[in-house]
């Protein structure tokens, strides 16, 4: 499974390590994922997403329900 955000479409970013002589050689910045269940109550269960750490921040904020909606809006989600 490939390290994306489910909710956000979050994925790992490219960049440089740079040495104190300024030497450059590659990374990655791969994204802050969790792996948490979620009930959703209007379906009476429960779903597993991988999620990064500030979705999760607003899931807490706005629901789980209006987090999905919003995810598959954007085409996150199917």
């Amino acid at each position: 499974m490939s390290r994306v955000c489910e909710l956000t479409g979050k994925k790992a970013m490219v960049g440089n390590n740079v040495s104190h002589a300024m030497n450059k050689t590659k990374r990655k910045f791969n994204a802050n994922l969790v792996k948490k269940r979620f009930y959703i109550p209007e379906e009476d269960n429960w779903i597993t997403l991988k999620v990064s750490t500030s979705a999760l921040k607003t899931i807490n904020k706005i629901g789980i329900s209006a987090a999905l909606k919003e995810a598959k809006s954007k085409g996150f989600l199917k």
